[in-house]
């Protein structure tokens, strides 16, 4: 029984380390599918760019990203392998506690036969139960010979069950071994792909060197537009406070009016109305929560960090807040959204389910649609065209637009807002949409 009982923890620390193993490879394997994804997305930008004789800092961005994401891929490749070794290692431990055991078992089994050959008689066990002193003793030994019967039976079927455990992980240890061989040869392929990459974004970096002033020029006219898609977006949002706000107070006087009307007709000409004082509170304009807001708002909060990209296939090339340039040393851009380069002429679609409330059209930004969570607010900027108008309901992922193409790619500007009284406060959007 004790033999039993020490196959039973063998097992089930090899169950237990196994789940935990493949746990984790499955997270570096999720993660590795996750990168390749991205790389040939950023790859098939780049592909489409390599016919314009004049080199983007999109492009150069897109070549960093490449870079980063192959790095983030050896890195996994790296963690894989050493995943793969500790586990050969760690088998390999086990098949030899396996085999050793067995072993044991098979020495325990052989003098168990042995002995019972040694001592056969076919009246062997009748004799042993007649000998007995009382019928209870009699009962006992019977039991006795039953349970030795029994833990033979036992002894056997640990034996096998040794037998296909250890034959389990030879194989695992061998389909390791071949994986590790696998992500070994990637590894090297993608380190060779980063080299090239590394030249084409040394040679990109030298032709912007060369062109510092017109750099800086060029970024002073950017950051304008950026200043001008700002307070444009701004002015949008506070329009619509506004309108609500009127709509609430109109709504408000009717009812007063009504109110007003009524009072008058029921009360008796002879009554002396009293002297009253009137005070005016200047009322904060603010978009009142209704029911179905606050529960969008609250459905927009839930889904923080699971939202889906504004377009199907991307690369965030500037993302939100202060952005070092790529090649001007201590020169800083600051961004209100984030910008994801995707392919020529990609459709823009919604993130959430909303209610369009604006769409503008900025010179520098092409046309720009605002939808409206609750209280959250969506921004999609540098559109081409646009399929909506205010007042249209979307649904997620719907389409809503295509982008303006430049240089051979197309770049999506998003933002998130939040609407806190009459202002709006812009978040980051890499913390709302899926990664």
């Amino acid at each position: 029984m004790k033999s039993v009982s020490n196959l039973f923890w063998v097992i089930t620390l090899i169950v237990a380390g196994n789940t935990f193993a493949q746990s984790t490879s499955e997270k570096l394997k999720k993660e590795q599918s996750n990168l390749e994804k991205k790389i040939s997305n950023t790859r098939s930008m780049l592909d489409k760019t390599k016919n314009n004789a004049k080199a983007s800092l999109n492009e150069l961005r897109l070549i960093d990203n490449q870079i980063r994401f192959r790095e983030e891929l050896v890195t996994n490749f790296d963690q894989q392998v050493r995943g793969a070794e500790v586990k050969v290692i760690r088998k390999d431990a086990e098949v030899n506690e396996l085999t050793q055991r067995l072993s044991d078992l098979k020495e325990q089994y052989r003098q168990l036969l042995l002995y019972a050959y040694k001592h056969r008689n076919k009246f062997g066990k009748l004799m042993y139960l007649f000998s007995a002193t009382s019928y209870n003793e009699a009962i006992k030994r019977g039991s006795y010979l039953e349970r030795v019967a029994d833990i033979q039976l036992k002894q056997f079927r640990i034996i096998r069950q040794h037998q296909s455990l250890i034959s389990k992980e030879i194989s695992s240890i061998q389909q390791e071994k071949e994986y590790k061989l696998k992500i070994l040869n990637e590894k090297l392929t993608e380190k060779a792909v980063i080299e090239m990459d590394k030249r084409k974004q040394e040679e990109v970096y030298s032709k912007f060197k060369k062109e510092e002033s017109k750099l800086l020029s060029q970024l002073k006219e950017d950051e304008k537009k950026k200043e001008n898609l700002k307070q444009k977006i701004n002015s949008a949002i506070q329009k619509e406070i506004a309108d609500t706000e009127a709509k609430r107070k109109k709504a408000e006087a009717e009812k007063a009016k009504k109110s007003t009307t009524t009072t008058t007709t029921t009360t008796p000409s002879t009554t002396t109305k009293p002297e009253t004082t009137t005070t005016t509170t200047k009322k904060e304009a603010t978009l009142p929560e209704t029911k179905e807001s606050a529960a969008l708002s609250k459905s927009f909060e839930g889904n923080k960090g699971k939202l889906p990209w504004p377009v199907d296939k991307g690369s965030i090339t500037e993302g939100f807040g202060r952005n070092a340039h790529p090649t001007l040393e201590n020169v800083f851009t600051n961004n209100a959204g984030v910008d994801i380069s995707a392919p020529k002429g990609a459709s823009v679609r919604a993130v959430f389910e909303g209610e369009v409330t604006s769409v503008l059209n900025i010179p520098g930004a092409g046309k720009v649609v605002i939808i409206k969570h609750g209280n959250y607010r969506t921004v999609y900027s540098n559109l081409q065209d646009t399929y909506v108008k205010i007042g249209t309901k979307v649904t997620t992922k719907q389409a809503i637009g295509t982008l303006l193409v430049t240089e051979g790619l197309s770049l999506a500007h998003f933002e998130i807002h939040q609407v806190v009284g009459t202002s709006s406060i812009a978040l980051n959007p890499s913390l709302w949409i899926t990664h």
